[in-house]
């Protein structure tokens, strides 16, 4: 019994760590985690939980590099091209902190939790918007898997 916990333990700890990861300058995708644990019938909001705490954690780790933009911004890791963070700072310059409910999509997210840093968004209004963005668009995916299924 203990042995499965640990394998369970080991699981959510491996989603969290991928749905980290898919925040920040790493290519790796979440979804197909998030879908393979509901389908696999691991709880579904547990794993929406864990998925979208990675997931905004990893959203804070852009905003950090968005307060040291001048520091990293030619740096060849960077993740955001010029031109994306041109266009993410007029979204967030014409739209304000609410684009910021938008940082889950695949293109121009980033990109907008890194201005976000930048243009210096307090923390705390930071987290709780990209979050809810974030499990928002996580809950649509298990919808979706459930579903499907």
């Amino acid at each position: 019994m203990a042995e499965t916990a640990m394998i369970v333990a080991g699981l959510y700890a491996g989603l969290f760590l991928v749905a980290f990861g898919a925040a920040t300058i790493l290519p790796l995708q979440s979804e197909a985690a998030v879908v393979g644990m509901v389908l696999a019938d691991h709880d579904a909001g547990l794993v929406v939980l864990v998925a979208g705490a990675g997931n905004t954690l990893g959203a804070a780790t852009n905003w950090l590099l968005g307060r040291g933009v001048e520091r990293f911004r030619h740096r060849r890791w960077f993740p955001v091209g010029p031109g994306a963070l041109r266009r993410a700072e007029g979204w967030y310059r014409r739209y304000g902190r609410w684009s910021l409910l938008l940082s889950w999509l695949p293109l121009g997210g980033d990109a907008l939790t890194i201005v976000a840093g930048v243009l210096r968004e307090p923390l705390a209004v930071f987290l709780l918007l990209v979050a809810i963005g974030k499990i928002g668009r996580y809950v649509v995916v298990v919808g979706l898997a459930l579903g499907l299924a």
